[in-house]
């Protein structure tokens, strides 16, 4: 039987690509708001496994703006933020490096926009040899229509997943929600935590 890749937490490392106030603003107001509780939970999620994140943010910032608070809050001590020059993620020496020293070889991306910062970072992540899985429901763009930009990533070998897939996925790596493994490994399980997408 072939070996099929799967998502474990301790390969985990997630990635909140360029989630700032210029971008959610070109976006519906209510597609905003549902993308920020669901990258939150998303946060929640990985901070749970003990998933250390990345979150980038496009110069300048007096123009693009921070991460939203409730974002930022949600971050937690495993987290680092980085500014970034360049629409690949990978061309930036310090996060490359940091992406390296981490030993993490899946990468759970989240972020916009979806036709370039999100499709440039995906494709160098690729090149450099790392497992991407994009979240279908995190991610964003300002324009209509990004299928070609999808349909890019998915034949250079991203994966995309629901955030649905990628909470049943990180417990079944872990023998399911409230084992004993489980809760004696990351502590017990937040029940307010939702299994889907808004």
């Amino acid at each position: 039987m072939a070996a099929v890749p799967r998502i474990v937490p301790h390969r985990c490392c997630g990635l909140v690509v360029d989630f700032q106030d210029f971008f959610l603003a070109q976006i519906d107001k209510r597609l905003a708001s549902r993308i920020k509780i669901n990258t939150v939970n998303l946060l929640r999620l990985l901070g749970y496994f003990q998933i250390p994140v990345v979150a980038t943010l496009e110069r300048p910032l007096h123009a693009k703006g921070g991460l939203p608070q409730e974002i930022a809050d949600r971050l937690g001590d495993r987290a680092r933020v980085f500014e970034k020059e360049y629409f690949d993620l990978c061309k930036e020496r310090a996060i490359r490096q940091h992406l390296a020293r981490l030993k993490r070889d899946q990468m759970i991306v989240a972020g916009c926009e979806t036709d370039v910062c999100v499709l440039q970072s995906c494709l160098g992540l690729v090149g450099l040899g790392y497992e991407v899985y994009a979240v279908e429901e995190l991610l964003f763009s300002s324009a209509h229509d990004v299928d070609a930009a999808i349909a890019r990533m998915r034949a250079a070998g991203v994966a995309f997943v629901t955030y649905k897939m990628l909470f049943y996925e990180l417990l079944e790596a872990v023998e399911g929600r409230h084992t004993e493994k489980m809760t004696k490994t990351f502590g017990a399980f937040p029940d307010d935590l939702p299994d889907s997408a808004e």
